[in-house]
């Protein structure tokens, strides 16, 4: 394919009232009357691309990628667990990447199996639990000569991060081993401003740079993202591709042919006629924890007290992530039939298995009252449960768009990470919110910070 074959399609047309009616439908000259502000978000963006804002141009930096390649294949040499220490943005894409492309049960088939693709089990440890840290180090307990360990911490300091560091380092050094072969540190490329980066040359880790102008959240497509990915058999040069393949068409300020600024252009109306709610399903397992993805990105991106010119606007949709068809049995009762305050996002995959692959439901005899099923195939019923609910929820008057690619690949999930990540940035825009920032996220690492007695912070009065 080509850098511009672009293969996800939005569908919107069940936004609208002549699909869910005039009281809960949108016009389409409501969507004409907000092109003129979609445009002008749209050349701001652009003004500060590769400037303060860079998540643009991560899929064209191919001698990171070549080098993410050459330190993958050497890691896949020897490790046979490969754990990514991270929390929030340094985790939840790795996570999307892993799960979505990767076998299913990775971890638990036999390290010769086809499946696995030479690749060591992967863990992403985003949590500080001593419960689960401790499970975790039982699993690894026999293999730690042969566990790599990934810091990811854009600051350096993150205080979650940093201290999953330091007990690693202090265990392989108990045991006899060599940190500076068994830690790579993902971080800030200025010793200036990242503790982990100093550390790293003092101690001679292998070190892999967070550009400046990337936050967190937005990070997946650099190395914080790419290195899990890689040694996972992950093609990351496709995965670049489709994220390219994307930004070319997210360069037209036009929502009619840009599909991240229609998006964020219907939400943002709908948002305004009191749904705030907004609910990723994808109809497929692979995805699932691309949804945990999308509400950091949302939450965080959009979830605002202060605005870019006024002050206490207390402003932002709320992101839930969802998956079907598991969430038709529970949560679906509510997007149908509670408040009209949520607009659905469905993820449709028109082939989840892969080309020529199919597994039916039963080839023999059956029950008379199950006869119905026999003869068919899971991916038919599977498809069926997502047209279903498209239709019930249109029936029933639920706004709701559809996201469809043709498959789960490298390149398809590259165009979904840009595509969900220029939304947002419109979508920043449009609310008068700044996009890049999370001062709510920083006081609580500050009250942490104080609560821990680190030097210059105090400890709030009443924790």
């Amino acid at each position: 394919m080509a850098a511009n074959d672009s293969l996800l399609k939005l569908d919107g047309a069940n936004c609208f009232e002549d699909r869910i009616g005039q009281e809960h439908g949108l016009r389409p000259e409501d969507l004409d009357k907000l092109q003129q502000r979609i445009a002008s978000c749209h050349a701001e963006l652009e003004s500060r691309r590769g400037g303060d804002v860079g998540f643009m141009e991560l899929p064209y930096d191919e001698e990171l990628a070549a080098r993410i390649v050459e330190k993958a294949g050497e890691l896949r040499g020897w490790c046979h667990n490969f754990v990514v220490l991270g929390i929030g943005g340094s985790a939840l894409g790795a996570i999307a990447l892993h799960t979505a492309l990767n076998h299913s049960f990775h971890n638990l088939l036999p390290a010769g199996h086809p499946g696995r693709k030479g690749a060591p089990r992967l863990f992403v440890m985003d949590n500080v639990d001593p419960a689960l840290l401790s499970h975790f180090f039982d699993v690894i307990e026999d293999e730690l000569p042969e566990t790599a360990f990934n810091v990811i911490t854009k600051s350096g300091s993150t205080a979650e991060t940093m201290s999953q560091f330091l007990h690693v380092r202090e265990l392989l050094r108990r045991r006899g081993a060599d940190p500076a072969r068994q830690i790579i540190a993902t971080t800030d490329a200025d010793p200036e401003k990242s503790i982990l980066r100093r550390i790293a040359q003092r101690e001679g880790f292998c070190t892999l740079p967070i550009p400046q102008n990337v936050g967190g959240r937005f990070s997946v497509l650099s190395a914080v993202g790419l290195l899990s990915a890689a040694v996972g058999g992950i093609d990351v040069r496709r995965l670049l591709a489709g994220a390219a393949a994307m930004d070319a068409r997210c360069r037209s300020g036009d929502p009619r042919r840009n599909p991240a600024a229609l998006y964020a252009a219907l939400l943002y109306l709908f948002y305004g006629r009191g749904k705030p709610i907004t609910v990723l399903m994808p109809y497929c397992h692979a995805l699932r924890r691309l949804g945990d993805w999308y509400v950091q990105l949302w939450a965080e991106s959009l979830g605002k007290r202060d605005g870019l010119e006024t002050t206490d606007i207390f402003n932002g949709p709320t992101p839930v992530a969802s998956v079907g068809v598991t969430d038709q049995h529970s949560t679906m009762q509510l997007y149908q039939d509670g408040r009209f305050d949520k607009v659905i996002t469905l993820v449709e995959v028109q082939r989840v298995l892969p080309e020529g692959e199919n597994l039916p439901i039963a080839r023999g005899d059956c029950e008379d009252e199950l006869s119905y099923l026999a003869g068919r195939g899971f991916e038919e019923l599977f498809q069926a449960e997502l047209s279903a609910t498209r239709r019930a929820l249109t029936d029933k008057s639920r706004p709701n768009l559809t996201l469809r690619i043709p498959e789960v690949s490298p390149w398809t999930l590259g165009e979904m990470f840009m595509f969900f990540e220029y939304a947002v940035a419109y979508s920043g825009s449009l609310y008068g919110v700044n996009t890049f920032d999370q001062p709510g996220v920083e006081l609580g690492k500050q009250y942490t910070y104080g609560l821990m007695g680190r030097e210059g912070y105090s400890a709030p009065a009443q924790p």
